[in-house]
């Protein structure tokens, strides 16, 4: 049985593997390396591109289609029929609750605008001071899976209280469910989407959404562009009544003449919250864990039902 994988650095990282299981490096979808006849498992590029998922339907033999990356959006709704879908829950966890930490720590203790400063080599202690902190803050999680339960252990050494939401309330465990978002937004100083893309959430973020949060309030998205709407965010950071800190923008990569960029308010980077040097070792841990149990007839972790 084939195994394609997209990095020459997986093979040695998947640990020991099965004797029929024949592992090949496929970098590119334009570069095949080799006939697409035997390929039972594949690993597209991180982050794969319309050409990768075109080959969906080419690969004759394809049982299992392991993402690196956490969202499925661009794979859903597109697996033939027979081909099981599975994400990388998990991997990401560490990178992208670390960079949520970051991203509320940069905007809150006004990072960039002394990065603006420094570059100016003016000595801003009169602009910025005093700063705005993290303790003693309400942070509202909408997300309260695997990357939203990491954050939350990651931000409880910082005295904040969590308010966390999910597709539908958890009673039990104290999740709230999204219905009840009108009455909590008001109440957050920090609000994170750490959602995957789905119809449900497309666009969940809009004016109304916006408008409920509380003056002085920061959204950080790490979920996906289209979560939010750019027009409406747009409109409301320009008022400077919240600011946000944007992993994903939509569009993405986002233009160089849109007009996010130039809000003071706005702290932008280029999709990077998963990408870490620590990505590999756990996302093959995964690969191999799960090529294993395909090889000895056991059903895969992490399958994507209903886009998540």
């Amino acid at each position: 049985m084939k195994v394609w994988i997209p990095h020459q650095a997986g093979h040695a990282l998947l640990g020991e593997l099965p004797p029929e299981v024949t592992v090949e490096t496929m970098e590119d979808p334009a570069k095949l390396p080799s006939p697409m006849a035997g390929v039972r498992f594949w690993v597209p590029p991180f982050l794969a591109g319309e050409e990768a998922v075109a080959l969906l339907h080419e690969l004759p033999d394809l049982a299992v289609v392991q993402l690196l990356s956490a969202g499925a959006d661009a794979w859903v709704g597109r697996v033939p029929a027979g081909v099981t879908l599975c994400d990388a829950r998990g991997v990401h966890d560490p990178s992208t609750a670390e960079w949520v930490v970051a991203a509320i720590l940069s905007q809150l203790r006004a990072f960039p605008a002394m990065a603006r400063a420094q570059a100016r080599r003016r000595w801003a202690y009169d602009e910025v001071a005093p700063t705005d902190e993290l303790t003693g803050k309400r942070v509202l999680i909408v997300g309260a899976g695997s990357i939203g339960t990491a954050l939350r252990e990651r931000l409880t050494p910082f005295e904040v209280e969590f308010v966390m939401v999910a597709r539908t309330a958890r009673p039990e465990q104290g999740v709230h469910g999204v219905d009840e978002l009108p009455r909590l937004l008001p109440q957050a100083d920090v609000v994170v989407l750490l959602v995957p893309l789905t119809e449900q959430t497309r666009g969940l973020v809009d004016e109304t959404f916006l408008a409920a949060m509380r003056d002085g309030a920061l959204l950080v998205n790490a979920a996906r562009g289209p979560v939010a709407r750019t027009d409406a965010l747009v409109a409301e950071l320009a008022t400077g009544r919240i600011s946000a800190a944007l992993d994903v923008t939509d569009p993405e990569p986002l233009p160089a003449d849109h007009p996010l960029w130039e809000m003071p308010n706005v702290l932008i980077t280029p999709h990077v919250a998963g990408s870490v040097r620590g990505l590999l070792p756990r996302a093959y841990r995964l690969v191999g864990q799960q090529i294993r149990r395909f090889v000895a007839g056991e059903p895969p972790r992490n399958v994507v039902v209903d886009g998540y």
